[in-house]
């Protein structure tokens, strides 16, 4: 095999993006030699653009096709596990769009099934994980620039969405379809990424705005306080209400500070360790020294192509993955833990009483509104 012929299930929003990315040559190990999606307008676009893919109406007659050796899920979150099991009973590789799933007992048994196959290739769709100051952040972490992390606040308020976006989609902004709102929808990447950085937080305590700034029945505007095992907090706020909007993530170390915003980090260095300066210093007021340094990195930032370039390249000649699809149930497990705290009103520890959370969600299901389906893709350019 020279080339992954994969098979898309799912050519909205975010399906067509990687079609065109591949279609434009951003993927040369990759062919689409398969499409599948429950509506007419979708199936009738992917037969005028990918001519020479098979176009199915549900995913399942993909997978059991033999057209594709791997697909790629970008459908509405609650089938994401689903499909992938199948696929992997299939003997085909995924690569599973963000995020893993709705709520962490369904992303286990997706891992189990992709543990019962090892021979292939489970990917998540993670792009933020290519960003140039994203990688050199964990890189200074992990590297012990920061010292011992003390804090971390992410102000990530610039996913501003209008009532036209959410009534788009009869899945959309629904427990039931989609399974919750701005959390499970637009901050899975800053979800795994504070994860992939900080690792897990111990405890968390959300308060979760349902309908607050739109139209809708799930969460649309979040502020939540987090404890981490080595005494470290942090503070995640996150919204689709605001404009214009932030995108500020702040971490504080025992050696210095460092925050990136836009396209750029900025370090604050201490000359001299705080927790070593603390008990040394013989003035009451006076600071450690510290040096303002902008940070260099590589300045690249390939996004989406590049974790199916990975994906491609694993499957191929066992090259890294981006992000291994079992790291999915991270941020999940964070996200669900907001909810359940906002639903309780409490503090809540992780790992999360699991049935619990997915019994709650169950029932807010049993009443969610019924939306009619709006034939509706909208570009997801300038997106992550």
């Amino acid at each position: 095999m020279d080339k992954v012929r994969l098979g898309i299930i799912g050519i909205g929003n975010m399906g067509t993006g990687h079609a065109m990315n591949i279609l434009a040559g951003a993927c040369p190990e990759i062919v689409i030699s398969a499409v599948a999606d429950r509506r007419a307008s979708r199936r009738e676009w992917a037969a005028e653009h990918l001519p020479e893919a098979a176009v199915f109406s549900e995913g399942e007659e993909l997978i059991a096709s033999g057209k594709a050796d791997a697909v790629l899920i970008a459908v509405p979150h609650y089938q994401h596990p689903t499909l992938a099991i199948s696929a992997f009973e299939h003997g085909l590789h995924v690569m599973c769009e963000k995020p893993a799933g709705v709520y962490t007992l369904q992303v286990r048994d997706m891992m189990a099934a992709a543990d019962r196959h090892p021979e292939l290739t489970f990917g998540m769709m993670f792009n933020q994980r290519t960003n140039c100051v994203y990688r050199k952040m964990k890189e200074m972490i992990d590297g012990g620039e920061l010292g011992q992390i003390k804090r971390m606040s992410w102000l990530i308020t610039d996913w501003y969405r209008t009532q036209f976006y959410y009534d788009s989609g009869a899945w959309r902004a629904t427990w039931a379809g989609e399974g919750g709102g701005v959390l499970l929808n637009q901050c899975p990447h800053q979800l795994d990424l504070l994860q992939w950085l900080c690792g897990l937080p111990v405890k968390v305590h959300a308060h979760c705005h349902e309908g607050k700034w739109h139209n809708i029945e799930v969460e649309d505007d979040v502020t939540a306080y987090l404890e981490f095992e080595n005494g470290a907090t942090g503070v995640f706020v996150t919204t689709t209400g605001d404009a214009p909007g932030t995108n500020r993530l702040e971490i504080t170390g025992s050696r210095g500070k460092a925050v990136c915003e836009g396209d750029t980090v900025t370090f604050w260095r201490n000359k001299t360790d705080e927790r070593e300066w603390c008990v040394t210093c013989k003035e009451g007021f006076k600071k450690p020294e510290a040096e303002k340094i902008t940070v260099e990195t590589d300045g690249r930032n390939p996004q989406h192509p590049a974790v199916l370039n990975a994906f491609a390249g694993h499957i191929l000649r066992g090259e890294p993955l981006i992000a291994d699809g079992r790291e999915g149930i991270r941020g999940l497990m964070l996200s669900n833990a907001m909810h359940l705290s906002a639903w309780l009103g409490r503090e809540v520890t992780l790992p999360i009483d699991e049935e619990l959370f997915k019994n709650m969600l169950m029932e807010r299901c049993k009443t969610s509104r019924h939306k009619e389906e709006a034939d509706v893709t909208i570009s997801t350019e300038g997106s992550y």
